[in-house]
């Protein structure tokens, strides 16, 4: 069992930036691939990064791409989005998810979601 919490969200004007952390439970971490994604308003979650288990390979959806930067500390449990450059329609609730495998099949664990807004 992993559990996951994000946290960091929170009101920034255009341009701005924010860090989103995700803190996970258990001792199994490092052998899950994590992923973030977000949900607008009226919108399907979408896919915004991916992040293998060693933190060795990244991916990101071509709308963050250059803004936004997936991380992961191992040895403290706990996976990042750092998001510069922030844009309105950036605003969303986030979440983070854990897989078995990166960028392959289905996220077994998922936090709660923070929430971000940028206004403009």
């Amino acid at each position: 069992q992993v559990q996951l919490v994000e946290s960091g969200g929170g009101l920034v004007q255009a341009g701005g930036s924010l860090r989103l952390s995700c803190a996970a439970s258990g001792r199994t971490f490092s052998r899950y691939a994590m992923n973030w994604f977000r949900q607008a308003p009226g919108k399907e979650r979408e896919f915004v990064a991916a992040i293998s288990s060693s933190g060795g390979s990244t991916y990101y959806t071509d709308s963050v791409k250059g803004r936004f930067t997936i991380s992961r500390d191992n040895a403290k449990n706990t996976a990042n989005l750092q998001m510069n450059s922030l844009k309105p329609e950036d605003t969303a609730v986030y979440y983070c998810a854990a897989a078995q495998r990166y960028l392959r099949g289905t996220n077994d664990y998922w936090g709660q979601g923070t929430q971000v807004t940028v206004s403009s």
